[in-house]
């Protein structure tokens, strides 16, 4: 299993706009996707703005891939989502999952 990690920072006054976006928006994609397991949401306020890290699982980089394209450590991040950040990861870290 692989742990795919992005982080975004927002603008506070958008930061619960934001999440609503990954669950009515992205994670219905993610779901639709062969291989894709679970997603989570991590959420701490900081001086700058509200800081997420979205980690979603999968079962290969092959699924993966069918989200991001050919190029799994790209970030994928709508045009509608960089007007709500500060700033964000352009890749994103895989793990693979030991436990």
């Amino acid at each position: 299993m692989i742990s795919r990690q992005w982080r975004g920072l927002a603008k506070r006054m958008y930061a619960d706009e934001y999440v609503k976006h990954l669950r009515d928006e992205t994670f219905p994609v993610l779901r639709s996707i062969q291989g894709f397991v679970d997603a989570s949401i991590l959420r701490r306020e900081l001086e700058q703005g509200v800081e997420f890290l979205v980690v979603t699982r999968w079962g290969s980089l092959r699924a993966i891939e069918q989200f991001a394209g050919p190029d799994p450590q790209r970030a994928v991040v709508p045009q509608k989502v960089h007007e709500m950040m500060v700033d964000y990861d352009r890749s994103v870290r895989h793990f693979e999952v030991i436990e």
